[in-house]
């Protein structure tokens, strides 16, 4: 197959229509060359159809097959390694697809690339968190985000079951797990969506609503208060580990943090048992007090 078939392959999709005129403008060929292309495409099993009278033109279905991937032995053997550190991701959406992909996407290679990819499985490793609880609605939420949609939630948290009616900017993977920002008609809530029980479509739209990225590059208006805590230098080293408190140096962190996120921030801390301490505020400093004089109290029953 030639490059120019390869390009009509890419730039033909299901969202707009192309007259065999414009293609061949744009290839700067015939048209006769570039209905030779098509006709060629379709013997192929590329699904494209044509749509007749003055507005018509060329369309590929929705679900098509894509052109192959042309690559280098390096990046066939990067592409490939992707694909299995993407197996690891638990609950990854579309998920169906992955084992597929890399199983086709192998017997597709060469013999002597096969052969070194076997050879690198003996030297890699992609060692992942695992959850749980299995996320089941990543795909279904995903979805939903592209489409601005809102869905009706059941959520299991630690005050018991609740449904909320949200809409969602997306999902991301963090430590081991998937997390969803959505907004309700009062704020924007933050769920684990292992903890999410049944995802439901309302039907609602709102094309106001912002994207993923959207969301985390814009600013947190929240409460604050300035948090300062001091680290043994074993406290340190853990420190270097925690998404948040790893910008720790000198053995001191200080950040804003908002107020109604202090009694997730407490637990946080106490996994740092002695090699932590809360300078200020003295509000956070009283929390963890009280989580570690309940910890203590269950020993005294």
């Amino acid at each position: 197959m030639n490059e120019r078939r390869l390009a009509m392959m890419r730039i033909i999709d299901s969202r707009k229509k192309f007259t065999a005129r414009e293609l061949a403008e744009r290839f700067n060929v015939s048209v006769r060359t570039i209905q030779r292309d098509l006709d060629y495409l379709q013997q192929i099993g590329f699904p494209l159809y044509s749509e007749q009278g003055a507005h018509g033109g060329y369309r590929a279905l929705e679900n098509r097959i894509l052109p192959p991937l042309q690559l280098t032995r390096t990046e066939a053997l990067g592409l490939f390694l992707m694909l299995e550190m993407l197996e690891k991701v638990p609950d990854f959406p579309f998920d169906a697809i992955r084992s597929h992909l890399a199983v086709q996407y192998y017997g597709s290679l060469p013999s002597d690339v096969q052969t070194n990819i076997d050879q690198m499985r003996s030297h890699i490793s992609f060692r992942m968190m695992q959850l749980h609880e299995p996320a089941p609605w990543t795909t279904e939420i995903l979805e939903a985000s592209i489409a601005k949609q809102e869905i009706r939630i059941a959520y299991k948290s630690a005050k018991g079951d609740k449904e909320h009616n949200v809409y969602p900017f997306g999902i991301y993977f963090e430590n081991g797990y998937w997390y969803m920002p959505a907004r309700n008609p009062e704020k924007t809530l933050l769920f684990r969506v292992d903890r999410i029980q049944h995802v439901e479509k309302t039907g609602a739209i709102d094309p106001e609503v912002p994207s993923l990225a959207e969301w985390m590059q814009s600013t947190d208006d929240r409460d604050k208060a300035e948090v300062v805590l001091r680290f043994t230098p074993f406290g340190m080293r853990l420190a270097k580990d925690d998404p948040i408190l790893h910008t720790a140096a000198d053995g001191q962190w200080s950040g804003p943090v908002p107020l109604e996120e202090f009694p997730f921030t407490a637990r946080r801390l106490l996994r740092f048992g002695p090699d932590v301490q809360v300078v200020s505020p003295p509000r956070l400093r009283d929390l963890v007090l009280q989580l570690l004089q309940d910890s203590i109290n269950q020993y005294k029953e």
